[in-house]
């Protein structure tokens, strides 16, 4: 796997949107922090456009990111925020100068099409917060500042509150994941994620808990959970239930369909659309121990 190189003082961060649209008033405090603190950055030309629900169209979300894909000066591709586009964005991307100086690409919910595909490629990347979430009342936020600490490659541990339905044990593999209806609408295409031996994080938002259900059920049949090291549940959050209710909450169905599995599982995680988002290593060997009273998820010495 290879690992882009730490973020340094002066270094140049594109911010790009290729999914939603978004309003400069959730971009620019964070760009002003960023420089504040001493890093050069630049925004795609595209990045407030709307064109319906996406920030652009197709071509024009394309060509802020090929830009940031293709500099060489640019070491952190940021997304300004997900929603829906990022399949879109990535069938019209070449990534052939970005192989030979591979770079921190970040972001979660939509942008989980870019870590699955930058997996594939052998490329870590970093599942973290977006810039409206950069701050608290004009201070970083623990998810900036647990991102800022993987972008320069320092170790972290971080200490995970208990669950009920968490199962004991440690594991030790490469973390992949992030949004499970992202996950499950890449099955069978080119970005699919290979999971054998890897630790899998997994969050949602927004889904009917019959869906969910129907995602679990599916990886269960496909084969996705067979040889996993890990799970990591995140926030479930919002979930929805239909007129007939399904019976369950989000993390019963999921408990319910990991049960006939032996790696350890750990329920609460604090990352994915929630306020404390803290930032995960897709692509890094990672220790997941629930073998302790002391719940943790830690990087692994070098």
């Amino acid at each position: 796997m290879i690992i882009p190189p730490a973020l340094k003082k002066g270094d140049k961060i594109g911010v790009v949107s290729p999914a939603g649209k978004i309003s400069s008033s959730d971009v620019l405090p964070a760009v002003e922090w960023l420089r504040a603190v001493g890093y050069e950055v630049i925004l795609g030309e595209h990045i407030f456009n709307e064109y319906n629900l996406f920030s652009g169209n197709d071509l024009q979300r394309a060509a802020d990111f090929q830009q940031m894909l293709d500099d060489s000066e640019v070491k952190v591709l940021l997304s300004a925020r997900g929603g829906y586009g990022c399949l879109r964005t990535w069938q019209q991307l070449d990534f052939s100068r970005f192989l030979k100086m591979p770079k921190w690409v970040v972001g979660f919910s939509d942008v989980t099409v870019f870590h699955s595909y930058l997996n594939t490629l052998g490329i870590a990347s970093l599942h973290g917060v977006m810039p409206r979430f950069f701050l608290e009342e004009g201070e970083p936020s623990e998810s900036l500042n647990s991102l800022m600490r993987l972008l320069k490659r320092d170790s972290f541990s971080y200490l995970i509150p208990p669950h009920p339905l968490n199962r004991s044990g440690e594991a030790v593999g490469e973390l992949i994941g992030g949004n499970l209806s992202i996950l499950y609408s890449l099955r069978g295409t080119p970005l699919d994620v290979d999971t054998r031996g890897k630790i899998l994080f997994i969050e949602d938002l927004s889904e009917f808990l019959y869906h969910l259900d129907r995602i679990m059920q599916n990886f269960k049949v496909g084969g996705v959970f067979d040889q996993l090291a890990g799970v990591i549940v995140g926030a479930f959050t919002e979930m929805n239930d239909s007129g007939t209710p399904f019976g369950k909450e989000a993390v019963e169905i999921i408990a319910e369909a990991l049960e006939d599995y032996n790696f350890p599982v750990c329920f609460g995680f604090p990352a994915g659309h929630v306020q404390r988002n803290l930032a995960l290593p897709f692509g890094q060997q990672v220790q997941l121990n629930l073998a302790t009273e002391q719940i943790t998820l830690s990087s692994v010495p070098k």
